[in-house]
């Protein structure tokens, strides 16, 4: 039998207050076990919700968390009570601007990965915040064995790089926090990063009736081809609709690695030495914006 990774999607409501959203986040990884998950995600910076607009910055900041503190250890003692990896994610504090934070736990409660949002959007709230130091990947131990997961968050899925960097590092599953409208052209993004990169890739956005929120929480597995099928398969496992829920799907494991041993996309066939514009940091008309941060 395949080992088959069960994924939870919490695509909930923040409540408005930090106790709130550690309440209802505690609850929601209580009832994702009870349906057999063996991994739970959060939507974007869920400690505050993601409500970073319409306050000026000096306000919203003062929400900022430390990584290390109450609310991040609650779900690392959470993961070991369940048997459960839990990816939580928080507007971090750190010395200056804060950050647009994951933090991954194993099973055993075990901190594998901190991953603060590289790609801020910086023609809005988030240019307020400081921007991740780069893409890593850990190796998890879950109840079906090791997994290569690594992250991105939101608005670094429009950058084909930020999932072609995990793949060379050898992810086989990417979470991907969102807090945005996922209408066709960001699921195509999806679609395309999981197909390309021959990785799966699981997205936890909030609900509809949070501000500029519609759900459509997803999983792609990237296996495009089988070879008992003609044609090629329907890489989407689960899209979420609108309503408020927790989603549970499961991921072939076998299935992806056989398919990745195989396949012509990913690495099997690149030729990174004519790659090297992609390192030049010019930005030439017409994408040239004044917003622009220098890192």
């Amino acid at each position: 039998m395949a080992d088959k990774l069960k994924i939870a999607l919490l695509q909930i409501a923040p409540t408005g207050t930090l106790e709130g959203n550690l309440a209802k986040g505690i609850r929601s990884c209580r009832e994702a076990k009870e349906m057999g998950a063996d991994m739970a995600l959060f939507p974007e910076m869920f400690s505050c919700g993601y409500d970073i607009y319409d306050r000026p910055p000096a306000v919203w900041q003062q929400d900022a968390l430390d990584a290390h503190g109450d609310f991040v250890t609650a779900f690392g003692k959470l993961a070991a009570e369940l048997s459960m990896a839990i990816g939580i994610t928080l507007l971090e504090q750190q010395d200056g601007p804060p950050r647009n934070t994951l933090v991954l736990f194993d099973r055993f409660g075990r901190r594998m990965l901190t991953y603060a949002k590289v790609h801020t959007c910086d023609f809005g709230a988030e240019h307020d915040l400081a921007g991740g130091d780069g893409f890593h990947t850990t190796v998890l131990d879950t109840a079906v064995g090791f997994v290569a997961v690594g992250a991105m968050i939101c608005y670094d899925r429009e950058f084909p790089e930020s999932a072609r960097l995990l793949m060379l590092q050898g992810a086989e599953l990417v979470l991907v926090p969102n807090a945005c409208p996922m209408e066709i052209n960001r699921l195509s993004q999806l679609r395309a990063r999981a197909y390309e990169n021959m990785m799966a890739i699981a997205t936890c956005n909030y609900p509809a009736g949070v501000p500029d929120c519609n759900g459509g929480s997803s999983l792609f597995d990237g296996v495009a081809y089988l070879p008992e099928l003609e044609g090629s398969r329907d890489t989407c496992l689960l899209q979420a609709g609108e309503a408020e829920g927790i989603y549970v799907a499961s991921l072939d494991l076998d299935m992806l690695r056989r398919y990745r041993a195989e396949e012509v996309h990913g690495n099997a066939y690149r030729r990174p030495a004519l790659y090297g514009a992609l390192l030049d940091t010019t930005v030439h008309p017409p994408f040239v914006r004044d917003d622009k941060k220098e890192r």
